[in-house]
């Protein structure tokens, strides 16, 4: 099976010259590859010089995460991608039981490993944890990490399970599925387009999993912050653009809940003085309801939607019931 390691890239050397070693010795199985979004840093110099092994593709314009990959998976040639953040450490043998997994089961289609905090070893990540889950609204939440509740891992997750999502931390995917689903929705530009994409590999038949023996170190947040009120819009946007895209049910009424749960968080934004997020997540809403139209004429081509929780509202669920373990 040839496999190829992409790891997207912009202004990130010191990223590159961190991580990237440990890439390069835990990686003999695969090709690397730094697929670079018109860096205007020298990190491809800094490449060029001190790792000529690692392939390079010069993306013309920086689309994000969605458009980077989808530009640069068109140059390469491979059973299998291997979407890796440049602020992630990986470890020995974390590729082996991967392939095994791809190799035994041919309905595979994604995977991730499990992803632990490089800040805080002992403790999943929040990019994903041990495998991603969605509500009925189009919350997601993890195996290891509900909301802000991140748990210790004690090996609890040390299991091979079947997911319904996979981060885009650490993101594997059969070339053929990601060429079947047309790849990412460059829409996005960045945050909730591996879900989207998972959703449409689970309406179309395919299956994501979960291999908690393979192991990898996520920084988080490393090109954009929490903090930063754009990735605020860009989630909730991109959440809502997924919902109207994928979900199963009574449609109207799923969206008008999920608006209302929104508003509720945006003025907790707003009593705790972060009113850069509150407005936007109203930014969020008004974009949401201007490519409308183009979402549900989407909605229309893509498969039959299928049911996909277990979990009515994670909202509820953890707030109300105090439910924060997985």
């Amino acid at each position: 099976m040839k496999l190829a390691v992409v790891i997207l890239n912009w202004n990130g050397k010191e990223l590159l010259e961190q991580f990237i070693p440990s890439v390069i010795t835990f990686s003999q199985e695969a090709d690397i590859y730094v697929a670079d979004n018109a860096s205007t840093d020298d990190s491809i110099a800094f490449l060029k010089h001190q790792f000529p092994q690692v392939q390079i593709i010069q993306n013309t314009v920086n689309g994000g995460y969605a458009k980077g990959y989808n530009d640069a998976l068109k140059h390469i040639e491979a059973d299998v991608f291997c979407l890796l953040n440049s602020d992630i450490q990986v470890t020995q043998n974390w590729l082996t039981p991967i392939i095994e997994e791809f190799q035994s089961d041919i309905n595979t289609a994604i995977i991730q490993p499990k992803i632990l905090d490089f800040k805080k070893k002992t403790h999943f990540e929040y990019a994903g944890a041990a495998g991603g889950f969605i509500d009925k609204y189009g919350y997601p939440f993890c195996r290891g990490r509900i909301f802000d509740t991140i748990e210790e891992d004690h090996g609890q997750y040390d299991d091979t399970q079947t997911i319904f999502w996979a981060s885009g931390a650490c993101f594997f995917i059969r070339k053929s599925t990601f060429d079947t689903l047309n790849g990412f929705d460059e829409s996005y530009f960045a945050h909730f387009e591996e879900i989207d994409l998972c959703w449409r590999a689970f309406n179309s038949g395919f299956t994501a999993k979960y291999i908690g023996t393979s192991r990898v170190y996520h920084v988080g947040g490393a090109t954009l912050s929490a903090l930063n009120p754009k990735k605020t819009y860009l989630n909730f946007r991109n959440s809502l653009f997924t919902l109207i895209k994928n979900a199963q049910g009574f449609l109207f009424g799923i969206i008008v809940i999920r608006l209302i749960l929104d508003g509720i968080a945006g003025i907790k934004f707003l009593l705790s003085l972060k009113f850069s997020h509150f407005l936007a997540i109203l930014k969020a809403h008004f974009s949401f309801y201007a490519n409308l139209n183009r979402l549900l004429k989407q909605r229309k081509q893509l498969p039959k939607k299928k049911n996909y929780c277990k979990t009515t509202s994670i909202v509820w669920s953890y707030f109300i019931r105090k439910r924060h373990i997985f």
